[in-house]
């Protein structure tokens, strides 16, 4: 992933069309290899069947209320994006979506809104920092400086994950909801630390013919809670 620079001009992006650039394969934690990749309209069965895998607390945490189901509208939405002004990246499995992060920019600003969802049997293995880094360094490609995210007190490992981050985060109090803020510059402390996570992210050339990783849910299991992780 290339970090663009404080100051710098924002890439030439054709609203419409499907970024591949933005398509990469991860090691999280666990060994396993996951593929990352910007969403489709095509996407839309396994966004419903992801949505319906996630536990009454991970939706709770993503929707701030009970949505077992997503609806048709909903789902046109969420998997139809410019990847311009509203882009969608999804975490693969194989053939099973494991995690969604998007950003929407607010109208005729610079500033975006983000959120995220990760699969119960995948968190606690980096997955929603992966999300906000690609994000984040999308975003910037897009003329956005500043990410902005609401989210229920009790989520406390979606705060964390936006601490460890390492960009400057600032949170307030409104209406129920911790709203957090922070500009997406690459300042040193967040090029730091995306440097250690993108060192331990680097998937291990394999020689010809040699087996493939493990799934990465087989060994996930032992971070299940809260989305946005």
């Amino acid at each position: 992933m290339t970090v663009a620079g404080a100051g710098t001009a924002a890439q030439e992006v054709t609203a419409g069309r499907y970024p591949v650039e933005l398509e990469r394969d991860v090691r999280i934690p666990n060994g396993a290899e996951i593929h990352l990749r910007p969403i489709r309209p095509d996407d839309a069965p396994k966004l419903v069947a992801f949505h319906s895998s996630l536990s009454a607390q991970s939706v709770y945490l993503r929707f701030f209320t009970f949505h077992p189901v997503l609806t048709a509208r909903e789902v046109e939405r969420f998997t139809q994006v410019d990847y311009a002004d509203r882009l969608a990246f999804v975490v693969m499995d194989g053939a099973r979506m494991v995690a969604v992060g998007r950003f929407d920019r607010v109208a005729r600003s610079r500033r975006a809104e983000v959120a995220f969802v990760v699969d119960d049997d995948y968190q606690h293995q980096g997955i929603g920092t992966l999300l906000a880094d690609e994000l984040a360094s999308a975003a910037r490609a897009r003329g956005i400086d500043e990410f902005v995210a609401d989210t229920l007190p009790e989520n406390t490992s979606m705060l964390e994950m936006f601490r460890r981050t390492g960009f400057p985060v600032r949170s307030s109090y409104e209406d129920g909801l911790v709203r957090v803020r922070f500009a997406i510059e690459p300042v040193p402390a967040y090029v730091e630390a995306l440097e250690r996570r993108e060192a331990r992210r680097r998937p291990p050339r394999r020689a010809s013919g040699s087996a493939s990783p493990p799934s990465a849910g087989s060994n996930a299991r032992d971070g299940r809670g809260g989305a946005g992780r």
